[in-house]
């Protein structure tokens, strides 16, 4: 019969340590590397949320969103678009 109050014969007691922390999580998808967010108009991402159609981003993109754009970095050709079409004004309002 085995008492367990004493360690079986053999074994050793290491001095390792347990650290505790909190396990955290990101939700990341496959492919989540490879995302941006991409500019479109509102209007079309409400009506892709009511219909379910697919949106044309500005670079050309056709996809049906689904998930937070604040996750992922800004498309640069999206960005370089919407800078053109704003006739290259500094973000102060083109004022010097």
């Amino acid at each position: 019969m085995l008492d367990t109050a004493e360690p079986l014969e053999g074994t050793r007691t290491g001095g390792a340590a347990t650290i505790e922390r909190e396990e955290q999580r990101q939700l990341i998808e496959p492919g989540d590397h490879e995302r941006f967010a991409h500019y479109v108009r509102k209007e079309k991402i409400m009506e892709s949320a009511m219909t379910g159609e697919p949106v044309i981003a500005l670079c050309g993109k056709v996809w049906t969103p689904g998930r937070d754009p604040q996750r992922f970095p800004v498309c640069p050709l999206c960005k370089e678009i919407y800078e053109s079409m704003r006739g290259g004004k500094d973000d102060d309002g083109g004022q010097d």
